[in-house]
C-alpha cells in the first residue's frame, strides 16, 4: 500500500510517521500545486490532503485511489460527487483540535482585552523604567465575569469557549446561524440580540450559505463600541474591508482574527489598512496547532486507514 502526503509541511516537521509508515510506503511532499498532484499520486491507494483540492483534474488519473483523508475537520476542497462516481471514499478529522482552538480563543481575547501589547511596549520602551508611579492605567480593563460573551456556532469548540467562559463569571449567549435547535444548558439568541448584547463574540462555525459574509457592515453597526470579535471560525465569515472600516471608524473595539479569506495573507488585504494596530490582532491559523492537536490528528488519520483497509 502505498500513502502520500501532499501538503506534509501543513502537519509540522515535529510530525512522527511512524505509524503510518507501519501500514505501507509513505512518501511526503511538504506542499503540492493543483498542477503537480496528477504525478505524485499516480499509483497511489490513499492520499493525505489538508487544503489540496481534490477533483477530476487532480486525482482523474489516479487509477489505483480508494481512500482520501482530509487532515483537518473541513471538506470545502473535496469534490464528494466525483469520488462518489469514482467509489473513492473520503475521510475527515473531527474533535483534535477542541482545547487547542479554545486555548488560543482565550489568548487572543486576553491580548486584546488587557492591553498586552500596550503594557509590553510600555515597560520594553523604558517608560516604565522613568516612571515615579509602581503602577499605570494606560488602558482601563474589564474583569470577564462583568461580560456578555456572545458565540457564534456551538459545537464542541464553541460550546468548550462558552464552559470556560462560564467559569470565568461571564454571561453566555449563543446564536445558531443554521436554525438549529436549542441546545440544553445554553441560552440561544436570534442574531440581532448576540450582536447588541456580546461585549465579546467569537466565532467557531464553518463556512456555508448560513454564514459566509454573515459579518458585515449592517451587522457591525449592530455592535457595542467596546466589543471585541474573534474569528477562530472560517475567514469569510467576515467582510475583511467592512471589519477594516469598523475598526477604523471605532464601531467595535477590537478584532482578533486566526483566519483569513485567503490564505495566507495577501499583499492587499484590506486589514493592512487599519490605522490602529493596536485595535487588532492577526495570527496564521494556528489555534488548531498544538503539538498535543496535532498528535490526536496523526492518530486519527492512521485509523482512519487502518479500518478501511481492515487493519484495525
Amino acid at each position: 500500500m502505498k500513502i502520500v502526503f501532499l501538503d506534509a509541511e501543513s502537519l509540522g516537521s515535529d510530525t512522527d510517521y511512524s505509524e503510518f509508515e507501519q501500514i505501507g510506503e509513505v512518501v511526503k511532499y511538504p506542499c503540492t500545486s493543483p498542477d503537480e498532484v496528477p504525478a505524485r499520486i499516480n499509483d497511489a491507494d490513499v492520499i493525505v490532503v489538508n487544503k489540496v483540492p481534490v477533483n477530476e483534474r487532480t486525482i482523474g488519473s489516479a487509477e489505483k485511489l480508494k481512500l482520501v483523508c482530509v487532515s483537518a475537520t473541513g471538506t470545502n476542497n473535496l469534490d464528494k460527487d466525483y469520488l462518489d462516481r469514482r467509489g473513492i471514499e473520503w475521510r475527515n478529522a473531527a474533535g483534535y483540535s477542541t482545547e487547542s482552538v479554545a486555548q488560543h480563543t482565550f489568548a487572543m481575547l486576553f491580548y486584546l482585552m488587557e492591553g498586552l501589547r500596550y503594557y509590553d511596549d510600555y515597560v520594553k520602551s523604558g517608560n516604565y523604567a522613568s516612571s515615579a508611579l509602581f503602577t499605570h492605567f494606560g488602558i482601563p480593563f474589564h474583569e470577564l465575569r462583568s461580560v456578555t460573551w456572545g458565540i457564534l456556532g456551538l459545537g464542541a469548540i464553541g460550546r468548550r469557549v462558552a464552559d470556560i467562559a462560564g467559569m470565568f463569571g461571564a454571561k453566555v449567549i449563543y446564536h445558531s446561524a443554521s436554525g438549529a435547535p436549542a441546545q440544553e444548558g445554553y441560552r440561544q439568541v436570534d442574531f440581532d440580540t448576540l450582536l447588541s448584547e456580546s461585549d465579546i463574540l467569537s466565532i467557531h462555525a464553518p463556512l456555508n450559505e448560513h454564514t459566509e459574509n454573515l459579518m458585515n457592515a449592517d451587522a457591525f453597526k449592530k455592535m457595542k463600541s467596546e466589543a471585541i470579535l474573534l474569528n477562530l471560525g472560517r475567514g469569510p465569515i467576515i467582510n475583511e474591508s467592512d471589519l477594516a472600516g469598523a475598526l477604523n471608524s471605532g464601531e467595535i473595539r477590537a478584532a482578533g482574527l486566526d483566519v483569513l479569506s485567503v490564505e495566507p495573507m495577501t499583499k492587499d488585504n484590506p486589514l493592512f489598512g487599519v490605522h490602529d494596530k493596536n485595535r487588532l490582532f492577526i495570527t496564521p491559523h494556528v489555534a488548531w496547532a498544538a503539538v498535543e492537536a496535532r498528535q490526536r490528528l496523526m492518530k486519527i488519520v492512521a485509523g482512519h486507514i487502518k479500518e478501511f483497509f481492515g487493519r484495525a
